[in-house]
């Protein structure tokens, strides 16, 4: 058994950090592949040029920033006391062994006051540039979902509030083809109050009306209600990301937990497509099978990659696609082979089609149909249904097969690995603009460390 000979702490050598930093050591590969000079340019508004004290070098405050969201530290003031200790941490920031690290709450405070929102997107940006240019970004097909993070709220102290229900990007356009359709079944335009509705549950997470009653945290108003299972309820964001085959962070925005993903979809499609006008294929989950978000993607000279869903129907019940639709009679055809007749087009924007009660009292299925008192069965059919029967054509053919299938891979892959890897389960921050912002850095990391193991 060999035992030291001598205690060595106190022993006095000359040596440098570079030669303690592995030569395989991630901050090195992410050295090699990106210059943090940009910095600079970004803040050179931020600071005075004449007046005040010396300031904190603005890279080493990104660059901490970035080792906390690399190496998954839980927060900044962890980081702070991790650089201290950790000489390839001290090697990254350009350090030696005796220069003293930034108090945390320097760092804090300029990613809250200085650093605004708009330089996150820019250092996102100029990251997905470097990965773009070395030709690791392929967004010929896009995959889009989303996930919730953990506020920083007690889910117990909350209270009630009326909340008013914003308009949707389509809403003018849905009236317009509303009272399109009508006049051309020889219908009246619709009375103006009839017009300021959303649409039913189903299509779209909003209830009727303009209001509705949210549940809103005392401690972060800008975070919302979150049910998880049956049981499970939080306080939560969710971030609402878009990624490409390779997993590269395309895009996200953030927004509060209670927000439905069909709702978010416009502006986290947009932010996306105007950046990469080559995208092809729109792969996203059951959530936004919705006609509007089939219409907006067709419509665009692209493929919407969606799953099978469940109809909504009552069990026991004929199912939705069991009642098909005649365009050239605009009627439809129950599974009794009985016409239901065209009779109105609603708010919503769905035809309705009203059976002969007649006929349905001595139907022998009507207990499968409906449990009217006047044995009248109404079938409804949005009017873009016919863009979800075509991504319903696509979902079956080779293409739309195969790119759902790299759902796991691609998208889920990215929300598996900044949970698990990157501390994104939970945000120590407050409000939305913070949260946005750190979620964004997070993102910036990991398109930066995959970057950096591929180079």
């Amino acid at each position: 058994m060999k035992k030291l000979s001598s205690d060595k702490r106190s022993q006095v050598q000359i040596i440098s950090v570079e030669s303690l930093v592995p030569e395989n050591h991630l901050l090195r590969k992410v050295d090699k592949v990106i210059d943090f000079g940009f910095v600079y340019d970004l803040v050179d508004d931020k600071y005075s040029k004449d007046t005040g004290r010396p300031s904190v070098d603005p890279v080493v405050l990104v660059k901490m920033v970035f080792i906390q969201h690399l190496f998954g530290i839980r927060s900044l003031r962890q980081t702070a006391r991790e650089v201290e200790v950790n000489l390839a941490y001290r090697w990254f920031l350009g350090f030696d062994f005796t220069d003293k690290v930034p108090h945390f709450s320097t760092i804090s405070y300029n990613f809250l006051n200085r650093f605004t929102p708009e330089l996150t997107e820019e250092i996102f940006a100029h990251i997905l540039q470097l990965a773009l240019i070395r030709g690791f970004v392929k967004p010929q097909t896009i995959f889009i979902d989303a996930t919730h993070i953990k506020a920083n709220a007690n889910k117990h102290k909350r209270h009630k509030e009326i909340a008013l229900i914003g308009a949707r990007a389509y809403d003018e356009q849905l009236r317009e083809e509303i009272e399109t359709d009508r006049k051309s079944n020889n219908k009246k335009p619709l009375k103006k109050k009839d017009n300021d509705d959303s649409m039913p549950p189903g299509y779209d997470d909003e209830p009727k009306g303009t209001t509705r009653q949210v549940t809103v945290s005392n401690i972060d108003p800008d975070s919302g209600i979150f049910r998880k299972g049956e049981h499970k309820v939080e306080f939560a964001y969710t971030t609402h990301t878009a990624c490409d085959r390779n997993g590269f962070i395309l895009g996200t925005v953030t927004t509060a937990g209670n927000i439905h993903d069909s709702r978010v979809f416009d502006r986290i499609y947009d932010k996306v497509t105007e950046k990469f006008d080559e995208v092809e294929t729109v792969a996203v989950d059951a959530g936004y099978k919705t006609p509007w978000i089939c219409k907006k993607i067709f419509d665009d000279n692209r493929k919407p990659s969606m799953p099978y869903k469940r109809p909504m129907s009552k069990r026991g019940f004929f199912k939705t696609y069991e009642y098909v639709y005649d365009e050239h009679f605009n009627c439809v055809i129950c599974p009794n082979n009985q016409v239901l007749k065209y009779s109105t087009t609603n708010k919503n924007g769905y035809r309705e089609f009203k059976s002969d009660p007649k006929i349905c009292t001595n139907c022998p299925h009507i207990s499968k149909c409906t449990h009217s008192a006047n044995h009248q069965k109404v079938a409804i059919k949005h009017i873009w249904q016919n863009y979800i029967e075509k991504a319903e054509d696509f979902r079956h053919s080779p293409q739309g097969k195969a790119t759902y299938t790299l759902r796991s891979q691609t998208i889920e892959r990215v929300f598996a690995d900044a949970k698990e890897k990157h501390a994104m389960r939970y945000t120590p921050y407050r409000g939305l603009q913070r949260v946005s912002g750190w979620v964004t850095l997070k993102f910036a990391c990991m398109n930066l460390k995959k970057m950096a193991l591929w180079a």
